[in-house]
């Protein structure tokens, strides 16, 4: 994988929230036909995309990111990862075996994301207190 920096990263990430609000609240009855899953759990999927995908902007366009910030964006992804496990364990039963596919590839991609995000903070010097 080629070398990208926090700001790339969380570029990238945003794109993907925003990607994430757009379907899950704007053509909810298709995602929740593709994937099985109830229109609730989409739609509230779709909602947590978009104040991420600002959250994330706003650090990636920091003259020097907040490495607090970069960490909460990397745990959140985490936090993300282990819903989107939770979510095919408790919805498996009536989920597309596409919709299983789906959720669990996002989830594997957002893990790679807060990896890459915990990396690209840890590498960001610590706050100074003035």
């Amino acid at each position: 994988m080629p070398h990208f920096n926090l700001k790339t990263i969380l570029i990238i990430d945003a794109i993907t929230c925003a990607a994430l609000f757009l379907l899950c609240v704007f053509a909810t009855a298709t995602v929740t036909a593709l994937l099985g899953l109830p229109s609730g759990v989409v739609t509230v999927a779709g909602w947590i995309g978009l104040p991420s995908a600002a959250l994330m902007l706003f650090v990636a366009n920091q003259k020097a990111p907040s490495k607090a910030l970069a960490n909460l964006i990397a745990i959140g992804n985490l936090g993300w990862v282990a819903a989107s496990f939770a979510v095919i364990a408790v919805f498996a039963g009536q989920m597309s075996w596409p919709g299983i596919v789906i959720v669990a590839v996002q989830a594997l991609v957002v893990l790679d994301l807060a990896l890459l995000e915990a990396k690209g903070a840890a590498a960001l010097p610590r706050a100074v207190a003035t």
